[in-house]
């Protein structure tokens, strides 16, 4: 399908405005969903106690990852609902049910007035959560990507840059309260503020969904359905394809939430900062993916998916060892901001272009399913269960530089990957998807 026959002339208002509806809906989610890592220390004292602070932070972290678990499944059928009723209702559907996780999290009572009830609905509310998750990056990645089939970086890359604004909301929020306030307040119930935020806010961005107009891209791939030119791709290609997303996803996913979910948490404990100095460092770095991602997803629509994406990746790579080295040597809230923005420079030229790579590996008609299962199962196998993994190795090892290595092996993974796949473009004549560095 060539990008002129949609009808793009013309339709600028409308593009602007799903882009802002997308983008809004995607940070409220991500918000809801990242908050709860940032509370971590506290969500285990109130309901996680077990009179061993390392093994209430390993269970909490755990609770952050058991999401994780469920996210293939959303990703599976919300896929599947995508690519077959459109992005609009999946997305409206993945934002109500993050509602409900939310509001289960917001009312629950703690362990101590409820017992083992309260921990079961943690976890409940947390399934519930990373279903919806599981549906919500492929659908909005698919949705933004194909507003302009000639922007497919710049319009894609407002995926991760809305995935910047909630880490700046969620850090700002939890910098407030632990600034503000004194630790028995916030475990007796100022930790609840931003989960009723989120609540108060998420009303709107529901409403917003349900009014966004479906992609021509999609539209144009039901009508040819509709016709009998439907051609479903073959089972080895699309597995194929979804391994090369699950190590394109990797490196990002892992430095996400080591750098932006984990490293508050390690800065508290092991660089014994204080939490506020911590959450306004994360904060930072979403500031820097919210400025950077839409102009390197704009570069890559000029210069190529590759150079830019490579520029990032490979600079991510070579820095990352020797900026924990720094970190470790020189803990201060000075040097966790620099550190901090220095890799979220060149992380976000990476994932800037990234949802607009992921999804011109799939055709229209199998892209959300696509997007969504090769995402959730890198996300699930190496970035859900990071802070639980490298709470049990720093505590095992004795070695602060753990979650350095971790982050590294993941860049390595998605590094060959971005090599392989922008090989295997560049020897494609024909298009069934855009080459990479066209």
């Amino acid at each position: 399908m060539n990008g002129n026959v949609l009808n793009t002339a013309g339709s600028g208002k409308r593009v602007a405005r799903n882009i802002v509806i997308a983008s809004f809906g995607n940070a409220l989610e991500w918000f809801d969903f990242i908050v709860y890592g940032f509370l971590a220390g506290t969500i285990a004292k109130v309901f996680f106690p077990t009179g061993d602070e390392f093994s209430s932070m390993l269970l909490a972290t755990a609770s952050f990852g058991v999401p994780f678990i469920v996210r293939p499944i959303g990703a599976v059928l919300i896929g599947r609902y995508g690519d077959r009723k459109g992005r609009k209702p999946a997305l409206t559907a993945t934002v109500a049910m993050m509602l409900v996780g939310t509001l289960i999290i917001a009312v629950t009572p703690s362990y101590q007035t409820i017992g083992l009830y309260a921990p079961a609905l943690i976890v409940v509310a947390r399934v519930i959560q990373g279903f919806a998750a599981g549906g919500e990056f492929g659908s909005a990645t698919a949705f933004l990507a194909e507003q302009n089939p000639g922007r497919r970086g710049f319009y894609g890359s407002w995926q991760f840059a809305s995935q910047g604004v909630s880490s700046i909301l969620a850090a700002g929020v939890a910098w407030l309260i632990f600034s503000m306030l004194p630790a028995q307040a916030i475990v007796a119930w100022a930790w609840r503020i931003p989960f009723f935020l989120g609540l108060a806010i998420g009303p709107v961005g529901l409403i917003m969904r349900r009014s966004m107009h479906e992609t021509e891209e999609f539209t144009a791939t039901q009508s040819e359905a509709r016709h009998g030119e439907r051609q479903q791709t073959g089972t080895r290609e699309l597995l194929g394809a979804i391994l090369t997303c699950v190590g394109l996803v990797m490196g990002g996913t892992v430095s996400s939430y080591v750098l932006v979910l984990y490293l508050p948490i390690f800065a508290i404990r092991q660089l014994h900062l204080p939490p506020a100095t911590a959450f306004a460092s994360a904060a930072a770095m979403g500031l820097v993916s919210f400025v950077v991602s839409p102009l390197a997803g704009a570069l890559s629509d000029r210069f190529g998916r590759s150079r830019v994406m490579g520029f990032g990746l490979v600079g991510a790579t070579l820095s990352i060892i020797p900026t924990f080295g720094i970190l470790l040597s020189h803990p201060t809230l000075t040097t966790l901001l620099v550190c901090q923005v220095a890799a979220g420079f060149l992380l976000a030229f990476y994932s800037g272009p990234l949802a607009a790579l992921m999804a011109e590996i799939f055709p229209t008609r199998e892209r959300t399913f696509g997007i969504s299962v090769g995402y959730n199962i890198s996300v699930t196998v190496f970035g859900g269960f990071a802070p639980a993994i490298l709470t049990l190795l720093i505590h095992v090892t004795k070695s602060d530089m753990a979650p350095g290595w971790y982050v590294l092996l993941a860049m390595l993974v998605s590094l060959a990957s971005l090599a392989a796949v922008t090989a295997r473009f560049r020897q494609a004549r024909s298009g069934r998807v855009l080459s990479v560095d066209g």
